[in-house]
């Protein structure tokens, strides 16, 4: 198993991942994505959206906003609920999860620990000029809550019917006291969610139904199965609103670490926003006028995990040659186009016709730095299934080699035909 100190290493290396405020010395558990690591968010993103939004007829998206009405908040349970107990050490005043420390003493300088304190995860601002108790408003700890409060306008603009769900990917915020592990667990992040409403006596279907999904959707993005697991959670570990949680773990270099939930939460959200909102939450039956609160079957899934999993289930080493055998789906590039040399113009410019060429098709990257072993290398370290090539023979015959990351074994096709056959690849790689 790949250790997550070469996994750091690479992503700040070659622009995937860079620390947070790094000119500033940086602030712990934030993290900004690079180039590649940009690019290769966006894919998985625009993968769930294909998979989750656009290939089905009864999940409706969403877009909803980071700020909202604390009423929000207090109708959720979040203000009230939504804490982690805290040790304060008397001598340094560093603070640490009660639930993360085996003793009385403090794992920094051996002080001795305080009494544990609840202490809310939600990010506290104000709205407008002075700060007082009237304007406080939190950045939001989940997505969810902006796909419920919209419910009733869902209902009244897309009349779904029963099973339908609410989709959306967006950013959330927790101020927790974090081990770090590099991006596993950060101040904000980004989920993939679907609140899924069903009837209240066939949620346990659906709950199977959507194991089956999510852990399709992991293989499909290339996650190692045999690094997964399903974990359902105690009593004492279920959210204030959920009757049934189980986890998708994968296994980390430091352990086994939940991936994905899927959580039952019955109708806990629609009552409890009806009740403090006035508003009528309920589901009225197109056939049978009967009126009720569906049930939720909610899957999330983490951006920023499944991005990790994914380089952690890609890393290879063969020889002193580094590999990200990344599904080209996900891949930041789908392929590199190289001039053999540098100082003949000819197969320069042939060159930038060929990336001209297919560029237009899939995300591809141009290099003509160095000798042409070392371009080849820097390209499996970030995961690019393909590198096609002009050389010599190109200014004759107008073909050009194709080399495969994984096997690095290369063919000579036309350059009329380079667009079909790199069409077929990807579609074999579905």
């Amino acid at each position: 198993m790949v250790s997550m100190d070469k996994i750091v290493s690479l992503c700040k290396r070659r622009g995937f991942v860079y620390p947070g405020s790094e000119i500033y010395g940086g602030m712990a558990n934030t993290w900004d994505y690079g180039p590649l690591g940009a690019r290769m968010l966006a894919n998985i993103k625009k993968l769930w959206w294909d998979s989750f939004v656009d290939r089905r007829d009864n999940v409706f998206p969403l877009d909803s906003g980071i700020i909202s009405n604390p009423k929000v908040w207090e109708a959720s349970g979040h203000i009230a609920s939504f804490t982690d107990p805290l040790v304060e050490c008397k001598s340094c005043h560093k603070r640490f999860r009660a639930d993360h420390i085996d003793s009385n003493k403090c794992p920094e300088c051996s002080g001795e620990l305080a009494e544990a304190k609840l202490f809310n995860l939600m990010f506290k601002t104000f709205i407008g000029p002075v700060e007082e108790q009237g304007s406080i408003a939190y950045l939001r700890p989940e997505t969810a809550q902006g796909m419920f409060v919209n419910f009733k306008n869902i209902l009244i603009t897309e009349r779904p019917t029963l099973p339908f769900g609410i989709a959306q990917i967006g950013k959330a915020f927790r101020n927790e006291i974090t081990p770090g592990n590099f991006i596993f667990r950060t101040l904000e992040f980004e989920q993939m969610e679907i609140e899924w409403f069903v009837r209240p006596d066939s949620w346990e279907k659906e709950f199977e139904e959507w194991k089956n999904r999510m852990w399709q959707w992991l293989l499909d993005v290339g996650v190692d199965k045999d690094r997964l697991k399903w974990r359902a959670h105690g009593h004492d570990e279920l959210s204030h609103y959920s009757k049934r949680t189980e986890d998708i773990e994968f296994e980390f270099p430091f352990g086994w670490g939940e991936l994905y939930g899927l959580a039952y939460r019955t109708d806990f959200d629609l009552k409890n926003h009806t009740a403090k909102s006035g508003q009528d939450l309920q589901y009225e039956d197109p056939q049978t006028g009967e009126k009720f609160f569906p049930h939720v079957v909610e899957p999330t899934f983490g951006v920023g995990r499944t991005f990790l999993t994914i380089l952690l289930s890609a890393y290879t080493e063969d020889g002193d040659r580094m590999i990200l055998k990344l599904n080209p789906k996900v891949a930041p590039y789908k392929v590199a186009v190289f001039p053999l040399v540098a100082n003949k113009p000819e197969i320069v410019e042939k060159a930038h016709s060929v990336y001209e060429l297919i560029s237009t098709n899939y995300p591809t990257f141009f290099d003509e730095r160095g000798n042409i072993g070392k371009r080849y290398y820097a390209q499996d370290e970030i995961g690019t299934p393909w590198c096609v090539t002009i050389d010599y023979q190109t200014l004759e015959d107008n073909t050009v080699t194709i080399r495969d990351r994984d096997t690095t074994k290369q063919e000579r096709v036309s350059v009329d035909q380079l667009k079909e056959v790199l069409d077929k690849k990807l579609r074999n790689s579905e």
